[in-house]
């Protein structure tokens, strides 16, 4: 099930999956608290497997309406039972019913492939994410 979480529970996924285990604090992103960002979750077995967070920002050269994903994160215990997916499905309509035009990201190249299969599209050649490792941009349009 998905539901929206507050932005402290995300930081547990972030640091075990995108950070290394990292300080909770080291896992804070800056537009975790702006206006209209959200954060969701899937809840599954009575805790919270997988996240992600939204905020409006336009992609360059994209025009209005443009919307980012950060730090999608599913722990690797539930990894490959489409929670993910259906977090994101969850949130392409939550953006549509607000006339959000297209939703982007910074995806790992280890997630391009799961995010293909959701529409998104690859905009950029790979890029280092210092600290992180190899991205690409992706997009996808919401229709």
């Amino acid at each position: 099930m998905v539901k929206y979480i507050s932005a402290a529970e995300v930081l547990p996924l972030r640091s075990l999956v995108l950070r290394k285990g990292a300080p909770l604090d080291q896992c804070v992103f800056p537009a975790d608290e702006i206006a209209g960002a959200f954060h969701l979750g899937y809840l599954a077995e009575g805790r919270v497997v997988s996240v992600a967070t939204f905020f409006s920002e336009e992609y360059p050269g994209r025009g209005a309406g443009g919307f980012r994903l950060r730090g999608m994160a599913t722990d690797p215990e539930f990894s490959g039972r489409g929670y993910g997916s259906e977090l994101i499905k969850f949130a392409i309509n939550e953006l549509r019913s607000v006339n959000a035009s297209y939703i982007w990201c910074d995806a790992r190249s280890a997630a391009v492939q799961f995010y293909k299969k959701l529409d998104f599209e690859v905009i950029s050649e790979e890029f280092e994410v210092p600290g992180i490792g190899p991205h690409f941009k992706m997009i996808s349009v919401i229709e």
